[in-house]
C-alpha cells in the first residue's frame, strides 16, 4: 500500500521528529494543488487541501526521516553506512580560507563559502544562491544573493539586534531554505543547507520532484544540532549564561558554541558554551539525525578541527571536486598546508563529533515512542 502524507503525520510528525525542512511544502505547494502547507516554519507541515491529495506518496519518499531512498543515495555518492564511514565519502581534507579581504573580515569561519558563490557568479556558473541571512542571535532566515553586495549583507558578521528583538518572537538557527526555492525557478542555484535538507534535495533529484531541477551545487554545512527558542526564554538563557542579548555580536561554532559580547571594558569579549549546556534550547527533531558532516553535499564545509578564521572544506562529488579545484588555482581562498599528521587530527575530531551525534540519535531513537 502507499504511502501518504498521512503516514508522514502519524510516523514523524506525531513523534515530534519533523525536521520542517520544507521538502513536502515545496513539492506539493509547486504544483497546482496547493495540498500541504505550513501556519509557520517553526511548525510541521499539515494538510490545507487533503480532498485534492493524489496519494503520490513523493513527500513521504523525500522526508529526511523515512529514509525509503537510502539505498539509492548511498550508491550515486558512493557511501555505505554510518557504521564504517561516520563522516561519509570523502578524497581529502583541507583547512582555507577567502582572499578577498570582504568575505574574510565577514564571513563565521574563512568566509570560503560566500567566496566560492561569489565565483561560481561570476563565472556564470550559476545565476545566484539560496543562503542564510542572520538577524538577531539564534534568528536566521533564508534569502537569495545574486551578486558580492547580498552576499556580504546576509553574512551576518556584526549583529546590531535592538529592534528585531522587539519584532521576533521565534529564534531558530535552522534556515528554511527549501521552500525559497519555489520563487526562482528557471534559474541554476546553489544552495547552502544542513544535511537534512541536502538529504531532502539528493531524494528529490532523484525522483525528478520540481524545484530540484534548479539546483546546480549543493554547498553542505557541519551541523551538530540546531537551537530554537521563544522569546520569554532569553530571560532563562540570560540568567544561566549571564550574557544578554542585545550585547551578542556574533556566534560561531567549532568544538562548542562561541559567543563573541559586546564589553565596555574591552571592546569585546570571547564566552565559549559546550552543547550539552544548551540542550534546553536545541531543536527536538534534531535528535533524530545521525549526519555531522553532510554526507550528500557537493562540497561539506565547518569549523571544526581549523584554525581560528579558517574553514574545514571536505569536497565529496566530483562536480565537488572540479569546482574546488577551480576556485584554488583561480586564487579565490588559500588553502593551508597539511601534513599527514594535521590532515589525521583533523578527521580524528570531525569523526569523535560525528560519532557522537549518531549515538545520540541510537539513544534518542529507542527510547522514542
Amino acid at each position: 500500500m502507499q504511502k501518504t502524507f498521512k503516514n508522514l503525520i502519524e510516523e514523524v510528525h506525531n513523534k515530534g521528529i519533523c525536521q520542517e525542512c520544507g521538502g513536502c511544502v515545496s513539492f506539493c505547494s509547486s504544483a497546482e494543488y496547493d495540498v500541504i502547507g505550513q501556519k509557520d516554519p517553526y511548525s510541521p507541515p499539515e494538510y490545507i487541501n487533503e480532498d485534492r491529495c493524489l496519494e503520490c506518496g513523493i513527500c513521504y519518499y523525500i522526508c529526511p526521516q523515512t529514509h525509503i531512498l537510502d539505498d539509492e543515495l548511498n550508491k550515486t555518492y558512493n557511501f555505505t553506512d554510518f557504521s564504517s564511514k561516520p563522516i561519509g565519502n570523502y578524497a581529502d581534507i583541507f583547512s582555507c580560507q577567502a582572499t578577498d579581504k570582504e568575505f574574510l573580515e565577514n564571513g563565521t569561519d574563512g568566509g570560503v563559502v560566500n567566496s566560492i558563490i561569489n565565483f561560481l557568479m561570476e563565472k556564470k556558473l550559476i545565476d545566484g544562491a539560496v543562503v542564510s541571512r542572520t538577524d538577531a542571535p539564534f534568528s536566521r532566515e533564508a534569502t537569495y544573493a545574486d551578486s558580492k553586495y547580498d552576499l556580504l549583507k546576509a553574512s551576518g558578521a556584526k549583529l546590531d539586534i535592538s529592534p528585531q528583538l522587539d519584532e521576533i518572537q521565534k529564534f531558530c538557527t535552522y534556515t528554511h531554505s527549501i521552500p525559497k526555492l519555489n520563487h526562482y525557478k528557471f534559474k541554476k542555484l546553489a544552495v547552502v543547507g544542513t544535511p537534512c535538507q541536502l538529504y531532502t534535495i539528493r531524494c528529490m533529484q532523484d525522483l525528478g520532484v520540481t524545484p530540484s531541477e534548479n539546483i546546480e551545487i549543493c554547498l553542505g554545512l557541519f551541523c551538530y544540532e540546531n537551537f530554537f527558542f521563544e522569546k520569554f526564554q532569553i530571560q532563562k538563557f540570560e540568567k544561566d549564561f549571564n550574557i544578554k542579548f542585545s550585547d551578542i555580536v556574533k556566534i560561531n561554532i567549532k568544538e562548542d558554541v562561541i559567543f563573541k559580547i559586546k564589553d565596555e571594558g574591552s571592546g569585546e569579549k570571547i564566552i565559549h558554551i559546550p552543547f550539552n549546556h544548551l540542550n534546553d534550547y536545541m531543536r527536538p527533531a534534531c535528535n533524530a539525525c545521525n549526519d555531522f558532516t553532510n554526507i550528500y553535499a557537493d562540497i561539506s564545509f565547518g569549523g571544526l578541527s581549523s584554525n581560528d578564521k579558517y574553514t574545514t572544506v571536505i569536497p565529496r562529488t566530483e562536480k565537488g571536486k572540479e569546482i574546488l579545484s577551480k576556485v584554488i588555482n583561480a586564487g579565490v581562498i588559500n588553502c593551508m598546508e597539511l601534513d599527514s599528521e594535521k590532515k589525521n587530527k583533523m578527521i580524528n575530531l570531525i569523526t569523535q563529533f560525528s560519532k557522537s551525534k549518531i549515538k545520540r540519535k541510537e539513544n534518542f531513537m529507542k527510547n522514542l515512542k
